[in-house]
């Protein structure tokens, strides 16, 4: 069973308890998320992104970043966080 969540248009330090509250009922079982929405991305949520891909890995789950728009994946980019020629639906 795969897991989905969209995320809203704005990611920053006042969301970041929320989409981490958001994600971890999903935990134990696939999960793709909608970024096609997201204008604004902030350091917090960042990090409540690549731990969460890293939790998921660890325990042999995907979780998948898709349907990116061009200001999420430009300001992913812009932190360092993926090269600009490897797209964030990439990330699994």
């Amino acid at each position: 069973m795969t897991a989905s969540l969209s995320l809203p248009a704005v990611l920053d330090l006042a969301q970041a308890e929320a989409l981490k509250a958001a994600l971890l009922p999903m935990r134990g079982q696939s999960v793709v998320i909608d970024a096609s929405r997201v204008e604004r991305l902030g350091g917090l949520c960042l990090q409540v992104l690549i731990s969460a891909q890293q939790t998921w890995a660890s325990d042999g789950h995907s979780l998948k970043i898709d349907d990116v728009s061009r200001e999420f994946a430009d300001q992913w980019n812009a932190f360092g966080a993926a090269s600009a020629d490897r797209p964030l639906g990439a990330l699994s």
